[in-house]
């Protein structure tokens, strides 16, 4: 489960998941299902298709500020023009009669989310862009028209392009504009949930593991956090639990690995996780923290249980 945290979400999750491969020799594209949302929904299209690797966010000889250009090109693509009749009909009217967050959806942007599609492509190639993973994917956004959320990969979902489903589960409002697919309009999936873990439990049977990767989910603050990002740690931390709780109520034999950013990485990765200048802090910060937090009993301990190859002894291997 790759959750949302914008770009230096997505590089968290990169260290995160090369690490635990480094570590365990187990590889992420072996899970029996990925779930990602927003950055994570990135992330997930490079774990399928086996380009998750040093080269997908930096390249031989390149400095720091060549790593931030080349993805502030990609993801940070001008919209030409402003619908203002999408923000009235899916923002203003049904804010009006239920205040709150869902006020912005639709609003307004400067970038267009087609950047987005670009973006996956140059990791993973146009046919792979154009198709979707013979495994078991799902990649999540949120449906203007429906107020729910859209599960790209299920059954009950249209059929797209896995960069099509990337540039719809990470148009975030305000930011970028509502991005279209057929007759519908999509914006980030993380404006429902950060997370979004529960989908796993459309699987065909119950799984033994269930590995989080959090970066808007945090259980320790750095200090001198902003108010917004303690607010959407609370927030994450609240809908993740509950899906948790999900997981856990229909598999109670199922165990659950939480990871998120510990103060040190959030130093790198915030305060604005679309900063493409933070990228590669991020990134370095996660390696070095990932010792750490492996060290952990209780996470090494189900993850050595788990992912860890045991090499056959030496009569059975004779067999």
């Amino acid at each position: 489960m790759l959750g949302g945290g914008g770009i230096t979400g997505a590089a968290y999750e990169m260290a995160a998941l090369m690490t635990l491969r480094l570590a365990t020799g187990w590889d992420p594209d072996e899970a029996e299902v990925v779930v990602g949302t927003s950055g994570g929904a990135f992330v997930t299209a490079l774990v399928r298709n086996d380009a998750l690797s040093l080269d997908s966010l930096v390249l031989p000889h390149d400095e720091r500020a060549d790593v931030a250009e080349r993805i502030r090109n990609h993801v940070y693509t001008r919209n030409d023009g402003i619908k203002v009749r999408h923000w009235v009909r899916h923002g203003i009217v049904p804010g009006i009669r239920d205040p709150g967050l869902t006020l912005f959806l639709g609003s307004p942007a400067p970038y267009h989310a087609a950047g987005l599609t670009d973006w996956v492509k140059s990791h993973i190639g146009e046919e792979a862009g154009n198709s979707w993973p013979t495994k078991p994917t799902a990649v999540v956004s949120f449906d203007l028209a429906m107020r729910q959320r859209q599960v790209f990969g299920s059954e009950a979902a249209p059929e797209v392009g896995m960069a099509d489903a990337v540039a719809a589960s990470s148009a975030i409002p305000v930011l970028f504009c509502p991005y279209p697919i057929d007759d519908r309009l999509y914006v980030d999936g993380g404006v429902v949930s950060g997370t979004h873990a529960d989908v796993v439990l459309g699987a065909d049977r119950p799984l033994d593991l269930v590995l989080v990767l959090a970066p808007m989910a945090a259980d320790v603050s750095r200090k001198r956090a902003r108010f917004y990002e303690k607010m959407f740690d609370r927030v994450g931390q609240r809908s993740l639990s509950e899906e948790l709780g999900s997981i856990r109520g229909a598999w109670p034999d199922c165990e659950i690995v939480v990871l998120s950013p510990p103060p040190s990485v959030q130093n790198a990765m915030r305060p604005n996780p679309m900063d493409t200048g933070r990228a590669v802090a991020t990134f370095m910060r996660t390696l070095i923290s990932m010792k750490r937090t492996l060290a952990q009993p209780d996470v090494w301990e189900l993850l050595d249980h788990h992912l860890v190859s045991r090499p056959r002894s030496r009569r059975t291997a004779v067999r």
